[in-house]
């Protein structure tokens, strides 16, 4: 756009002047001439003087395109919970366990993945990512499962039209070379949602092709090249059907592997192969030096990129030449008379936090980036990760013989308990050195003490308010339950119950003496059996 027709040597002329003195000056022409200007879409200025400035004005308007993902939460950040453990796809909204064999889901908000199989950070796009594996060697006999294949499966936002071009966009994460080897990523689709889940109650039924239903609509195959990132893909596709939900993960065919072979999925946008021509991405790993913003290469557009809507001057290519610091980046693209804008590209750097607990013996060091570290406390620094973003490391360095660690333990009379190879039977307060696994001593204070439990070996069950009823006594609370049997002196059980009142079914027991077991479940759920003699008297 350009301003309005008037004589560019008036114009320089009063531009000579401030604001001020061409307000007092010329204040009627003033008003007139701004109320014509016209902002200009590409050069960084406030041409109308109403503080909105390149594409942030509604000068500048100019249609929006971006692929808006057909797949619910493509990028599994909508949780209706938060994952604890593995198998918990379910806390990802509009997700489905498309297989008996279950796929995983980690947000950084509690479940991360498991030990041998560390997700790439940072994620792609948000804090969850879904993991999946092909193939499994079973932790019991060692046997590799081949046909152990996990997928994730969502019903689409609305289906896919029979016969039309689109194309899926993901990110597949890897592990290693030896727990991730190149893989042939594989969507398959179905026409209706009833067909979610597949397989049900064989954990090794395999891809979904392997049932009535499904088809396979493309694959793509992707290499980690042995390292622990992030690699974008695509596939084309053009279904045969309308397809109204689609499954995630690997090829049919087993894979050969002496482990469990596992990977990660995250950002999966399927639409319409035409809106992707205007979708920013990223050239690699977002903080990565060489890191740039490019979309789709077209002959015959011209180009111009944003940052926050304000125009960055020299940057005409497909490919922007340089990142300008976090924000929010777009490209417009003209083509002849049409005027396309493209969705917003959030640019930040992601800062991540591990946390961290470290022995060290007494005397010894640890080096904690540039500090050498020799007392306990908890300690923070910034390190580079391989692909060049922030980790927030939090230190907590324990040396041991500094720390003093406390058991405390309670036993009955009579019992013993077993510590560094030694056996203490008396109440008290100890202090052991023990050899710790990484081969220094630590100090142990052990405070050993009694249960304060009472078996009464006398009760006079005559109503008098006097020690009518058998029971235990407990004087520090920590029993959970008791059940009591109550045998005659010929063993017979005469009584079962928390406690005895004295009473059988066909009155009260005659006087003499009784025995009894105890089963007494204590706090922290141990359990103990008592036995003893009792008195009955009247």
């Amino acid at each position: 756009m350009v301003p309005g027709a008037y004589n560019h040597i008036v114009l320089k002329t009063l531009l000579s002047f401030s604001v001020l003195s061409l307000v007092s000056y010329f204040p009627d022409f003033f008003v007139e001439y701004s109320s014509r200007m016209v902002e200009i879409c590409d050069n960084g200025i406030d041409d109308d003087g109403d503080g909105l400035i390149d594409i942030n004005d509604e000068d500048c308007i100019c249609k929006i395109i971006q692929p808006v993902s057909y797949i619910p939460n493509p990028s599994f950040e909508e949780r209706n919970c938060c994952p604890s453990d593995r198998s918990q796809l379910n806390c990802a909204t509009s997700w489905i366990q498309a297989s008996q064999a279950t796929t995983d889901f980690l947000h950084t908000c509690g479940w991360m993945g498991w030990p041998e199989f560390p997700p790439p950070r940072p994620f792609p796009d948000g804090e969850g990512v879904m993991g999946f594996r092909d193939g499994r060697v079973s932790g019991g006999n060692g046997i590799l499962e081949t046909g152990w294949k996990e997928y994730a499966g969502a019903c689409l936002l609305r289906p896919l039209k029979a016969n039309t071009l689109y194309l899926i966009e993901f990110d597949v994460g890897f592990v290693s070379t030896l727990r991730s080897p190149p893989i042939n990523v594989t969507f398959f689709g179905t026409t209706d949602c009833a067909n979610l889940p597949f397989g049900k109650g064989n954990d090794f039924f395999g891809c979904p092709t392997n049932g009535p239903g499904w088809q396979n609509l493309g694959s793509s195959p992707v290499s980690g090249n042995g390292e622990n990132k992030w690699v974008k893909s695509s596939i084309s596709i053009y279904p045969k059907s309308d397809i109204a939900a689609i499954a995630i993960g690997p090829d049919c065919p087993g894979v050969p592997s002496a482990v469990s072979i596992y990977y990660y999925f995250d950002n999966l946008i399927l639409a319409d192969f035409a809106d992707f021509q205007f979708k920013i991405s990223g050239t690699d790993q977002v903080c990565s030096k060489s890191f740039l913003l490019k979309i789709p290469e077209r002959q015959g557009l011209t180009y111009q990129w944003y940052k926050d809507g304000i125009a960055l001057l020299g940057e005409k290519s497909f490919r922007i030449s340089k990142m300008y610091g976090e924000g929010n980046y777009q490209v417009r693209v003209l083509d002849g008379a049409n005027c396309n804008l493209s969705g917003i590209y959030e640019y930040i750097k992601p800062v991540i936090t591990n946390q961290v607990v470290t022995y060290i013996c007494k005397d010894a060091a640890y080096t904690f980036g540039n500090r050498t570290l020799k007392t306990s406390g908890i300690y923070k620094d910034t390190f580079k990760t391989s692909f060049n973003c922030d980790s927030i490391v939090t230190l907590d360095l324990r040396v041991l013989g500094e720390l003093r660690d406390t058991v405390n333990v309670k036993i009955f009379k009579g019992e013993s308990y077993r510590i560094a190879k030694q056996t203490v039977k008396e109440q008290g307060q100890y202090e052991f050195n023990i050899k710790s696994s990484i081969g220094c001593d630590s100090l142990v204070v052990l405070n050993l003490e009694y249960y304060q439990i009472y078996f009464p070996n006398i009760f006079s069950p005559n109503d008098d308010g006097f020690n009518d009823i058998f029971t235990v006594f407990d004087k520090d609370g920590l029993i959970e339950n008791v059940i009591f049997s109550i045998y005659d002196r010929w063993g017979t059980l005469i009584h079962s119950g928390q406690q005895w009142d004295g009473k059988l079914k066909n009155g009260l027991a005659i006087t003499g003496v009784y025995t009894y077991i105890a089963k007494l479940r204590l706090s922290g759920g141990n359990e103990r059996l008592f036995s003893g003699s009792l008195t009955l008297i009247k």
